[in-house]
């Protein structure tokens, strides 16, 4: 039924949506620069979002192979330790019930010791299955991280002030061929393409509370937005230069 709200729809990021958009943003650069190396970045991004589902979310069969052979051995652990001071327990109550209570020191402590390591050996284990998701996540965000600095590595040269007539380059000076329309649609592809790559870590983040990939994925976010408004910024002095004057 149209018109009807569904709870949390709009709550949570679609990758398959976000694919969406960065594939018509592919095809858009493509049709507009297909001479230029934009359009393969624009194809690397894409694959890289339609990649994170696999990559982060989905699960292998070694994965849940490692999950379960963790959780097996903390249970086994936490039984053998809990069974063996109940048992020690039980003999020591048997077997010196006339006991002072200064010689049970040493049983305390000893039971205390056991109960630490047994703790530390069960937490351990179970921060196994952690760490791996981390280290897959971390992978995946620093694929996106180094994709957020090649698209910046596209638009370094593109610099609005080489269109004004009274500009001289030297010999070093890079070629430039845009005129000034095609780069403002540059510049405005670049900055559609960091916005992805940022969609892109946010999805990593929707599932996950490790503060290490909460992290990460708010410095990509801060890393895409000042590289965005870098690009802004030109994308002004452009539309100011072409702006007649009052």
């Amino acid at each position: 039924m149209t018109g009807v709200a569904v709870p949390g729809r709009y709550q949570r990021l679609d990758g398959a949506h976000v694919v969406d958009t960065a594939l018509r943003l592919e095809q858009r650069i493509a049709a507009r620069f297909p001479t230029r190396n934009l359009c393969h970045v624009a194809a690397d991004v894409r694959q890289t979002v339609a990649g994170l589902d696999v990559a982060v979310a989905t699960r292998s069969r070694r994965d849940r192979a490692v999950d379960a052979a963790c959780a097996v051995g903390t249970a086994l652990v936490i039984a053998l330790a809990g069974g063996g001071l109940l048992l020690a327990g039980r003999d020591a109550v048997r077997n010196d019930v006339s006991r002072a209570a200064f010689d049970w020191l040493p049983v305390i402590e000893s039971a205390v010791n056991d109960a630490v390591f047994a703790a530390v050996a069960a937490f351990f284990l179970r921060r196994i299955p952690q760490r791996r998701r981390r280290r897959r996540t971390l992978d995946v965000l620093h694929r996106l991280r180094s994709l957020a600095h090649v698209v910046d590595m596209h638009q370094l040269t593109k610099d609005p002030e080489r269109l004004r007539p009274d500009f001289a380059p030297t010999s070093a000076s890079p070629g430039f061929e845009l005129t000034a329309d095609e780069l403002g649609r540059y510049l405005d592809y670049c900055s559609e393409l960091l916005s992805i790559v940022a969609k892109g870590a946010a999805l990593c983040a929707q599932a996950e509370t490790d503060p290490v990939v909460l992290d990460t994925v708010s410095e990509i976010e801060s890393l895409t937005a000042g590289m965005s408004r870098k690009m802004w910024q030109k994308i002004a002095l452009l539309n100011g230069m072409a702006a007649p004057p009052g």
